[in-house]
């Protein structure tokens, strides 16, 4: 047992932790689906799963990692939804989910460097709308929008 060495597996895991729980943290303060802890415990799991990988397969096995990936996959499905306006709602924390889980696999695989610009990129555009205003001008523009179609309706003769 080497301890520097499983010191250095442990700071992974820490490292994939908490990139997706300041991820996460950044989705639950916006109010949406998955939050701090399931992007935290995204990137955790996919970076275990990452080492274990690398350290029991040496061989250069990708079954795992593509394995993480499906899993994904199929977590971020859960997040998605229509909604009875018949708007997809989800889907950015489902890719998100989709990210962290990526993120995850980087450090475990020991690539900090491209895992913290991949966090800091991250972050930025799920950020970007409320920094920049963005989400209050769509906002107005669909209430804007669906104004009209009701006023198309009722001068039509149909109803609302």
């Amino acid at each position: 047992m080497n301890i520097v060495f499983d010191l250095e597996l442990i700071m992974r895991l820490v490292v994939a932790a908490s990139l997706g729980y300041v991820i996460g943290l950044e989705r639950r303060l916006t109010g949406h689906a998955a939050g701090d802890r399931t992007f935290a415990l995204t990137a955790l799991g996919s970076a275990l799963f990452t080492v274990v990988s690398i350290h029991a397969f040496p061989v250069g096995d990708t079954r795992i990692a593509a394995g993480v990936v499906t899993g994904l996959g199929f977590l971020g499905a859960g997040l998605i939804f229509k909604s009875q306006d018949k708007e997809v709602k989800g889907l950015t924390s489902a890719a998100a989910i989709w990210t962290v889980g990526a993120i995850g696999l980087a450090v475990g695989a020991g690539s900090y460097g491209l895992a913290i610009v991949a966090a800091g990129l991250t972050l930025f555009l799920l950020a970007s709308e409320r920094l920049l205003h963005i989400d209050q001008r769509i906002e107005t523009r669909r209430k804007r929008q669906r104004a009209e179609s009701k006023e198309e309706n009722i001068n039509k003769g149909g109803f609302i």
